[in-house]
């Protein structure tokens, strides 16, 4: 496997010179092909700086981020936002799906933008929807959805057109334990059955538990690691507690 991001010392400070906020101070690290990962830390830790930075919504003050061999701190806007478009999924905490379409138009709709032909991206949502267990509400228009539903129909819009990588903004954050449980399998089976490599940002122990490998962030630096490994999910989650507890963070869900 090949790596498929690569963080180096990367900064970010916001404000002015009178003012000035360290919100990343030297962060490196990557991600394989293929891989897991989540991102873990207290509120105003800069985990979420951190996504905005690699998801190409905000851009570094120092340092270097490189995304399938592409560094995109050396883009320009119109750069960054064809290949937002090409390479990057995004899975948001309110779902962000279009009302005024069906779950089918929704998931293909990154295809339409993209003029792929129409009859390879029926195939396509078909085939993403059959992964995710939606095939059953593709006809049905937001609304008439649950939170989980809605969540993995956009899901399946995220990783239809096959991006180089998913981008995951806490995505459990608007739904109950059971809608999060199924959301959280459904994300475990793209990575493992489509190879899918997912970078997910949570405050959420329960949902950091199905990752391969967990980021710790405190005060703009990597706090800690840990990989999974052989660990089932429950152990797993015993030493994600742990580090928690290190943090000063909240523990929100049980097994």
């Amino acid at each position: 496997m090949s790596n498929m991001l690569t963080v180096t010392q990367v900064e970010k400070y916001y404000g002015n010179k009178g003012n000035l906020t360290k919100a990343l101070d030297g962060v490196s690290f990557s991600v394989m092909e293929g891989e897991f990962v989540g991102i873990m830390g207290a509120s105003g830790s800069g985990k979420t700086t951190l996504l905005n930075c690699i998801s190409t919504i905000d851009k570094v003050t120092s340092g270097q981020i490189v995304i399938g061999g592409k560094d995109i701190t050396e883009m320009k806007s119109r750069q960054l936002s064809e290949f937002r478009r090409k390479k990057l999924g995004f899975i948001f905490q309110d779902f962000n799906l279009l009302d005024t379409l069906t779950a089918q138009e929704n998931i293909i709709l990154p295809l339409t933008i993209s003029a792929v032909n129409h009859r390879e991206a029926l195939a396509r949502t078909l085939e993403v929807a059959q992964t995710l267990g939606i095939t059953d509400v593709l006809l049905k228009y937001p609304y008439q959805m649950s939170g989980g539903q809605r969540q993995r129909v956009a899901a399946a819009r995220a990783i239809v057109s096959k991006p180089s990588m998913v981008l995951a903004d806490e995505p459990t954050g608007a739904l109950d334990s059971k809608s999060s449980r199924i959301l959280l399998e459904s994300m475990e089976k793209l990575n493992v059955e489509l190879s899918a490599t997912i970078l997910m940002v949570t405050h959420d122990a329960f949902a950091a538990s199905y990752c391969k490998r967990i980021l710790f962030i405190k005060d703009g630096q990597l706090f800690n690691e840990l990989i999974r490994g052989q660990q089932t999910r429950r152990d797993f989650y015993g030493k994600i507690i742990e580090i928690i507890s290190l943090l000063g963070g909240d523990v929100s869900h049980v097994l």
